[in-house]
């Protein structure tokens, strides 16, 4: 619970129980592998690290050696699939599915100010957003993420570093609120569709936020100039849990409604295999498997094909 010493508004007492809660998640049968696979590499650590370029880089080959390589090969691989990335651990280059790198460079435009703020990752996957906000010279990151292995593959990565100003926390965007006033920045990315009620989640980030915050906001959308979201009788692009998908305009009105001001959308482009795709890191289906073979702007469902939407707001 060292985190909270930085969220002096925080509901304390609701978020130990969740904390103590969730921690006890960590003794299930199911994760053990993953945190074995942690403590293997518990004798690897460096201060050699760069996160100012596409690929995060933690450490170099020179430092280990073909033991311990080894061992970390294996630790990395049974934290696939690796979504998120790409990384280069001690000379081993992981080739995520989602090359994060490009949505990160859509973002630099209009990031906002993070040197010494507080910030927050909701839907942080393993952490590959948060690394690349440490160039920024932030006072603290908080990653949250109920997904167990995204937490040890972050932790895996983390603990091979010296680095004591970010943190992952098994929390879902609906425990946001007992962080009342908390953080500077949060970055809401990829997570508003596969919630049911878009506006009472954007409520809860709000309520989190500190006045003058910023939110960074980027979803899967729908294009068209109307004020509507498709909501999917069933799967959209092979996806279960997605509700409503948003047009530019749909998403704006969303973050008014929710008390949001000076909403702007900077970015908006189309999804493509080039961007998410199969890799020796993630052998499973990906985005050229959702898309109609017969007509690329539709779903296999044939819904209208995604694309992705950048929006920043404050408080």
């Amino acid at each position: 619970m060292e985190f909270l010493r930085y969220f002096p508004d925080a509901d304390y007492e609701t978020i130990k129980k969740i904390y103590d809660e969730r921690n006890t998640w960590h003794e299930r049968d199911s994760v053990v592998e993953f945190r074995k696979a942690v403590e293997s590499v518990n004798d690897i650590k460096t201060a050699s690290f760069d996160f100012s370029s596409e690929t995060v880089r933690i450490g170099d080959s020179s430092e280990i050696n073909k033991e311990q390589s080894a061992r970390l090969y294996t630790a990395l691989k049974k934290m696939m699939p690796w979504r998120k990335g790409p990384f280069n651990i001690f000379g081993i280059d992981i080739d995520a599915e989602w090359q994060s790198n490009r949505k990160w460079d859509r973002l630099l435009p209009e990031m906002p100010d993070l040197k010494d703020k507080l910030i927050c990752d909701i839907g942080c996957n393993n952490g590959y957003y948060m690394f690349r906000m440490m160039e920024h010279k932030p006072a603290f990151i908080l990653g949250i993420d109920p997904m167990i292995k995204y937490y040890y593959s972050f932790e895996l990565l983390k603990s091979l570093t010296n680095i004591n100003n970010i943190d992952m926390q098994l929390f879902g965007v609906e425990h946001l609120h007992y962080f009342k006033n908390s953080f500077n920045v949060i970055f809401l990315m990829g997570i508003i569709y596969h919630h049911r009620s878009p506006f009472e989640l954007l409520q809860k980030v709000r309520e989190s936020l500190k006045k003058g915050g910023t939110l960074v906001i980027e979803t899967q959308g729908i294009p068209g100039d109307d004020p509507v979201a498709l909501f999917p009788e069933g799967r959209y692009a092979k996806v279960p849990g997605t509700y409503f998908i948003p047009t530019v305009k749909c998403l704006e009105n969303f973050l008014k409604r929710a008390g949001f001001k000076d909403v702007k959308t900077f970015c908006t482009h189309k999804m493509s295999s080039v961007e998410q795709r199969v890799t020796d890191w993630m052998i499973y289906e990906s985005y050229s498997d959702f898309i109609s073979k017969d007509n690329p702007d539709l779903t296999v469902e044939g819904y209208p094909a995604p694309i992705r939407i950048y929006t920043r707001c404050e408080k």
